[in-house]
């Protein structure tokens, strides 16, 4: 089954949870020094990986009863929105350079570090709880990989600018009172059963 109402919805939660994170900021980085296509294909394929970890994850929740599994994903939300409100600010976090710009050393870079920066990372976890609530795992996935791809291109191809007109902190807060509204749905549900 697939439904685009939840595509929707996992787009906007993970696109909003992840456009504040470090790793945006990395592909930034990576971005103004190498060619962004290269840069771009390592970390959308390392994306996809956490995506697909966090589907398999979520799935396995679906297992458990409907309202245990409501209520841990209502705490695993409110989790989410209070690291997005009382997080500190990131340093920017040191890339290593390849040592020249082909395609492999290039995406290789990029692959390992998203890989390595984003793994058990917020957008991953809120991915997992997405799986478990709407039972949904490919309306979820494309969801979920969608926001991360679009947040990538973006971080690559004009972060700065972004940052420019819309503050990190309104984007922090927007995403912290959606997943906010996410856990009072799912702490709901576990309560009415």
């Amino acid at each position: 089954m697939f439904s685009f109402t939840v595509l929707a919805i996992a787009f906007g939660v993970v696109f909003l949870a992840e456009l504040p994170d470090k790793t945006a900021l990395a592909g930034l980085m990576l971005g103004t020094r190498y060619r962004a296509s290269y840069v771009f294909a390592g970390v959308a394929a390392a994306f996809a990986v956490h995506v697909a970890l966090a589907i398999a994850a979520g799935s396995v929740l679906t297992l458990l009863p409907h309202r245990l599994v409501q209520a841990v994903v209502g705490l695993l939300f409110l989790a989410g929105a209070a690291m997005l409100l009382f997080k500190k600010g990131d340093d920017e976090e040191e890339v290593k350079a390849p040592a020249d710009q082909s395609f492999w050393k290039v995406s290789g870079a990029g692959f390992m570090l998203i890989l390595v920066a984003e793994f058990g990372d917020l957008t991953q976890i809120m991915t997992a709880n997405l799986a478990a609530r709407y039972d949904d795992p490919l309306s979820v996935g494309l969801g979920a990989v969608l926001a991360l791809w679009a947040v990538a291109g973006i971080g690559i191809l004009g972060g700065r600018t972004l940052m420019k007109y819309v503050p990190l902190r309104l984007i922090t807060k927007v995403a912290a009172c959606v997943m906010l509204a996410l856990a009072g749905f799912s702490l709901y549900e576990a309560i009415a059963g």
